[in-house]
């Protein structure tokens, strides 16, 4: 393929955008006397913007772990910021659009709603497979943005590898592959892509496997050129010196695999005693650490569950779910609740029917 220059996709304003700097940007010696900032002299280390040596840090360590150059590693304030950072730097309000698949993560279209851009949905396959075909007809010279999400929320399937190739190589703007739950995925992630599409954009997070959906971290992987220019439209100090100081204490998890494994374990061990439930009657395959389960009456079954202390996400208005609640998996303890209050439920119904 003809190689995209990402720069020219760009909007011209944010290309040529001087960033805002301070004074210890500028500054290469070891910080000493601070009288730049306006800050408080007085504290316990919270007194202080987050330094940049602590942000250089938490990146080389997530270096050491992605196995991606630092430099093509963007910090968010959770993956909405990174996606709200691909519409102001690639869409131009009120002319340009973005496509994305349906159903799927709810933020692309609130950002795209948000930055005056148009928000062109393309409805998956009835079995929840990505149409290739109708997402590039749907684009035109104005699409900047291709927003996939795999494993996809709410549907909790992977999209083929080579599906995902054939988007970067015909979509004329910048595609940007959500994988928040790539790490409970049995292909895992396709970050190798990097290195051959310009064009791609890759959203990770701390939130999921990780355990750290608190701090609000979000990760970007992409090429130099849009890392560059996201740290340019960033707002300063975007991630809080206690965010950054927890990330590090808790990077590299230690049983990261052992925990990741017992949810895989525990996601199959629910499949199989609500499959044999009645009142369930579907529980659909899943590639994340959630699934879906259809259900005759969704919201009589989530109040059900909600009056005994245990709260899921009805997804029956979502297009193509049906009737259907979307269930996360929890610890065996949580899980063993949440089976018994579904099996007294099925035992109700059966009893008033």
């Amino acid at each position: 393929m003809e190689k995209i220059d990402i720069l020219r996709l760009m909007r011209d304003n944010i290309r040529s955008l001087d960033p805002y700097s301070t004074a210890r940007d500028e500054y290469q010696g070891e910080l000493g006397i601070l009288l730049d900032a306006n800050e408080s002299p007085y504290g316990e280390g919270l007194n202080r913007y987050p330094s940049t040596a602590l942000r250089s840090e938490l990146l080389g360590r997530l270096e050491a772990i992605k196995g991606i150059p630092s430099g093509a590693l963007f910090l968010g304030n959770g993956s909405d910021e990174c996606i709200d950072l691909c519409y102001r730097v690639f869409c131009r309000p009120g002319m340009d659009n973005a496509v994305m698949i349906s159903p799927s993560y709810g933020m692309y279209k609130v950002c795209a709603d948000v930055n005056d851009i148009e928000a062109r949905q393309v409805l998956l396959g009835e079995d929840f497979s990505i149409q290739t075909d109708d997402l590039l007809a749907a684009s035109d010279s104005n699409s900047r943005l291709l927003f996939i999400c795999s494993p996809n929320n709410p549907t909790a399937n992977s999209f083929p590898e080579s599906q995902i190739r054939t988007l970067l190589e015909n979509f004329p703007g910048m595609v940007v592959l959500d994988e928040a739950y790539a790490d409970f995925s049995a292909r895992g992630s396709l970050k190798k892509l990097l290195a051959e599409y310009p064009n791609l954009i890759i959203l990770q997070t701390l939130s999921k496997a990780w355990g750290m959906a608190g701090l609000r971290l979000g990760i970007a992987l992409a090429d130099p050129q849009v890392v560059t220019i996201f740290n340019r439209v960033r707002y300063p100090y975007n991630i809080g010196t206690d965010t950054l100081r927890l990330a590090l204490d808790l990077l590299p998890a230690a049983d990261l695999k052992a925990k990741v494994a017992e949810i895989l374990k525990e996601r199959g061990r629910m499949r199989e005693a609500l499959s044999k439930l009645p009142c369930l009657s579907e529980i659909l395959p899943s590639d994340a650490n959630f699934f879906l389960v259809r259900t005759a009456s969704p919201r009589k079954l989530y109040d059900f569950l909600l009056a005994r202390g245990i709260i899921v996400r009805d997804r029956s208005k979502s297009p193509l779910c049906g009737p259907a609640l979307r269930i996360t998996v929890g610890t065996p303890e949580e899980n063993d609740r949440l089976i018994k209050a579904i099996t007294e439920y099925d035992s109700v119904q059966s009893t008033i029917c």
